[in-house]
């Protein structure tokens, strides 16, 4: 009896690609050459009373170009670990608040 070999069934050849999960959050720090300290805030739930507590994650996350500065507000996702606690890079700028602050800040000098 002759003996058929049973194929896998080939891949797509057009894959879509991963999803990460990004996040938003507030540029902290910007002292350091390509690193930012980003803190994202969120509110969770406590397990026995039920009340919402305000947390937040700090984040070093990559920026390659030195775009973003203190107070922007900026997109992040997980990549492969560039230092010992740097595994986020730099996704995009949603909103540049650190020319708002800097503006803010030398109005209020002139006054």
């Amino acid at each position: 009896m002759a003996t058929t070999k049973t194929s896998k069934a080939p891949k797509a050849e057009a894959e879509a690609p991963k999803v990460q999960a990004t996040r938003i959050g507030v540029v902290d720090t910007d002292r350091r050459d390509k690193t930012r300290r980003v803190v994202v805030n969120y509110q969770d739930k406590h397990p026995k009373y039920g009340k919402y507590i305000r947390k937040r994650t700090v984040l070093h996350v990559h920026d390659e170009n030195n775009e973003s500065k203190a107070g922007d507000l900026v997109e992040v996702a997980p990549c492969r670990p560039i230092s010992k606690t740097k595994s986020w890079k730099l996704v995009r700028i949603v909103e540049r608040r650190a020319e708002i602050a800097a503006a803010i800040k030398s109005v209020k000098d002139m006054q």
